[in-house]
């Protein structure tokens, strides 16, 4: 399934797509794609709807994150081996861990606002794990049936931030806007292995990261189970997993985004039918402050085969003065 939420901001309804990319209103049945909803029990209640008779949403506009309620929001530092080879740090011997704040969460689509005094603001496209079941200490074996799903993350992160004024990274990842997720969860039994998905990142048309979770260094069962061992995870926690290489930090001389530009970015995903069709979104946004209508374009877009299955249009705003 492709769990989404659209809607304005604070007031986004649940919704699924169907078979033809549709997207089908699932607010008669669940109140949120969030907490018990997201658990197997809550799942398996959702997987037993007749998709095709919820109501059409014929134009549903934003679209927000793809879960809510999230209580933590945990990333892992340095998690591909090419990556640590471009930053020239040694391979960690265990998960680097840190936080974003949840006020960093955004819609996949929204604006990203870079930082007042920000002069080194940076991509990271990154794959997301989504918690479904209460995990703690979880064993490696045990850890993929507390897994709900999983979601594309662009960490952006402010490099003088994180790296040059003392303390822990947080304050580099946690800006308002620096979480955009979505633009839908899958859920787990979509993805027969998560290490396979190739990732790619571009700004203004120019690719900058393209890369595999198979150079990750821990694995998505891997990191449940070890993350567990420290903290319980909740229904509807994130876990963003690591970028592959390309970021601007790692560049020759580094490279920044600017307000005015475009990222765009996307995870692969091939379905279970002998098509093997891959879905994806790509909103053509005309510049950052235009509000236009762009879902029909996506529509198209989900009946093409060979579309990658999940793409990220974002347009980056003024800085904050």
């Amino acid at each position: 399934m492709k769990l989404l939420r659209y809607g304005q901001r604070g007031s986004e309804k649940p919704g699924i797509l169907d078979k033809s990319g549709k997207v089908r209103d699932l607010s008669g049945h669940v109140d949120d794609i969030a907490g018990r909803n997201l658990t197997s029990a809550g799942l398996s209640k959702i997987a037993a709807i007749n998709v095709e008779s919820l109501p059409l949403v014929g134009e549903p506009g934003r679209l927000g994150p793809c879960v809510a309620g999230t209580g933590k929001f945990i990333c892992v530092g340095l998690n591909y081996a090419d990556h640590a080879a471009e930053t020239g740090a040694a391979i960690p011997e265990e998960p680097i861990l840190f936080m974003k704040a949840t006020s960093a969460i955004t819609g996949p689509n929204d604006n990203v606002i870079i930082p007042r005094k920000s002069k080194k603001t940076d991509w990271e496209v990154e794959l997301g794990i989504v918690i479904g079941d209460e995990a703690r200490y979880v064993s490696e074996a045990d850890a993929m049936k507390h897994v709900a799903g999983y979601c594309l993350i662009n960490d952006v992160s402010e490099r003088e931030f994180q790296a040059e004024r003392g303390g822990q990274w947080t304050k580099g990842k946690s800006a308002d806007s620096f979480g955009p997720i979505g633009p839908w969860m899958v859920t787990r039994d979509e993805i027969a292995d998560p290490q396979s998905l190739k990732m790619w990142l571009s700004v203004d048309g120019t690719m900058r990261q393209n890369g595999s979770a198979k150079t990750m260094i821990f694995g998505v069962a891997f990191l449940v189970h070890y993350i567990s061992q420290f903290m319980s995870l909740q229904p509807g926690d994130i876990i963003s997993t690591g970028t592959p290489p390309g970021v601007g930090l790692g560049m020759k001389p580094p490279v920044f985004l600017k307000a005015g530009q475009t990222i765009r970015l996307g995870i692969e995903h091939h379905l279970h039918a002998l098509k093997d069709h891959t879905l994806g979104l790509a909103l053509d946004l005309q510049n950052a402050f235009a509000a236009i209508d762009v879902w029909s374009q996506f529509a198209d877009k989900l009946r093409e085969p060979g579309f990658d299955f999940l793409q990220i249009e974002r347009p980056i705003i003024a800085q904050v003065k």
